[in-house]
């Protein structure tokens, strides 16, 4: 099981409660702006914090279909349209946010006092940096992922534009969270980064029921048994490996089908591959769904399959788990943490369509086995990833990182005398 910080009892919860801090949150995705997991990590975060008594502004990205300021959950949520937002240069588009959001927050920091920033991923990086600056208070950042991890190294100057902003952000941060034991030893090894400033927390689910049924949603899954994927449409996810996998059990002649949920840059591409293939009848790339129907397509399924090659945690596993259903993931990353294999999911190798086929076939054929997995992943899912657990642990980070900044500034104070 994924290492991270012990769990904390009754008392130490109610303790950190007591400190109400004022926090600032920056996500350049907060819903209904979802682009990936991590708009729902941020979501799932701040309205827990929220019940942990602290008050929370969540500051991010806007357009003209959403309000500037709204209540969700008890979350105060700030969104600032970028300066250049028409502009289609996606790192001239970041720069200008970054701009926004520092103009917004030393605004509101000048009425609401915060006591402390909480930074996600290199896309508010320069925000978070100035903002600490600003307002003299320390920046908590989470690196959800590294542009060095998603493309297997750095080839082009973007990504090496993008490396060194993660680089900066990692230097500046007083504190850093990451999701998993996979992503502390990626920034050891790609920022050769050895620091006490690193705890691994891990990112958490809510408990999660199907509302609707999919016969009302999907029509043309009525009596079939399906397996079920999802995530943002590009290559690192893996859905190659199902296109292959597929293309063998249409040789084989096997009564399979995938269906994949999920938007992104590689959609249309992996529609028509699948068209050129035959492979209508086996693969149905289905696009974008919302949370209801995302769970009730996990409800009906016969399993799950996250076959990413690069995954720094996982969220999705949490969500297949958290419903009961047995799941297939790639050996690698933050995946390999949660998943015991034969115990609580299986494993399979990463890019290996031979290696899915026989993770499904194994499931298929022993029905009982697949049932155990699918209820010891519930299990598990219940006991170490919820929100609240995952909430009190990053609150007892954000006050170590107070008291830290505290000590530091009674040492600097008592060496000027």
């Amino acid at each position: 099981m994924e290492k991270h910080q012990p769990g904390l009892m009754e008392a130490d919860v109610k303790r950190q409660a007591a400190w109400k801090l004022k926090i600032l949150i920056l996500s350049w995705e907060f819903p209904p702006n979802i682009v990936g997991g991590l708009s729902r990590h941020v979501m799932g975060l701040s309205a827990q914090l929220v019940d942990h008594g602290h008050e929370v502004h969540v500051l991010t990205a806007g357009n003209s279909n959403l309000p500037p300021f709204e209540i969700m959950n008890g979350i105060i949520v700030h969104r600032v349209r970028p300066i250049n937002e028409n502009d289609d240069r996606f790192l001239s588009w970041v720069a200008g946010l970054n701009l926004a959001m520092a103009f917004k927050a030393e605004q509101l920091g000048e009425e609401i006092g915060f006591d402390i920033i909480h930074a996600h991923d290199w896309l508010v990086g320069a925000a978070g940096i100035s903002l600490k600056e600003q307002l003299r208070i320390p920046l908590l950042t989470t690196i959800h992922a590294t542009e060095h991890g998603r493309n297997n190294g750095i080839y082009t100057e973007m990504q090496q534009f993008i490396h060194e902003k993660e680089q900066q952000l990692i230097i500046e941060s007083d504190q850093i969270i990451v999701c998993s034991e996979y992503m502390k030893e990626e920034l050891c090894e790609v920022f050769a980064f050895q620091d006490e400033r690193l705890t691994v927390i891990p990112n958490g689910v809510e408990p999660l029921k199907a509302n609707i049924k999919v016969a009302d949603i999907f029509p043309e899954l009525i009596d079939k048994k399906y397996i079920f994927s999802i995530g943002r449409i590009v290559e690192e996810k893996g859905f190659e490996t199902i296109i292959e996998a597929a293309a063998t059990a249409k040789d084989k002649q096997q009564d399979i089908v995938f269906v994949i949920a999920g938007k992104g840059p590689m959609l249309k591409e992996y529609q028509n591959r699948v068209l050129k293939r035959g492979l209508e009848c086996y693969v149905s790339f289905i696009g974008y769904v919302s949370d209801d129907q995302r769970n009730a397509l996990i409800q009906d399924c016969e399993l799950v399959v996250i076959p990413s090659l690069y995954e720094p945690f996982g969220i999705v596993v949490l969500e297949s788990m958290a419903l009961g259903k047995p799941t297939v993931v790639s050996n690698t990353g933050g995946m390999k943490g949660i998943i015991k294999h034969l115990q609580n999911g299986m494993l399979m190798v990463p890019g290996s369509p031979q290696s899915l086929l026989e993770q499904i076939e194994y499931l298929f054929n022993q029905p009982e086995k697949a049932k155990e997995i699918g209820i010891r992943g519930k299990q598990i899912v219940q006991s170490l990833y919820g929100w609240k657990r995952i909430a009190a642990e990053t609150s007892r980070i954000m006050e170590d990182t107070l008291l830290n900044q505290r000590v530091n500034e009674k040492e600097q104070k008592g060496s000027a005398k």
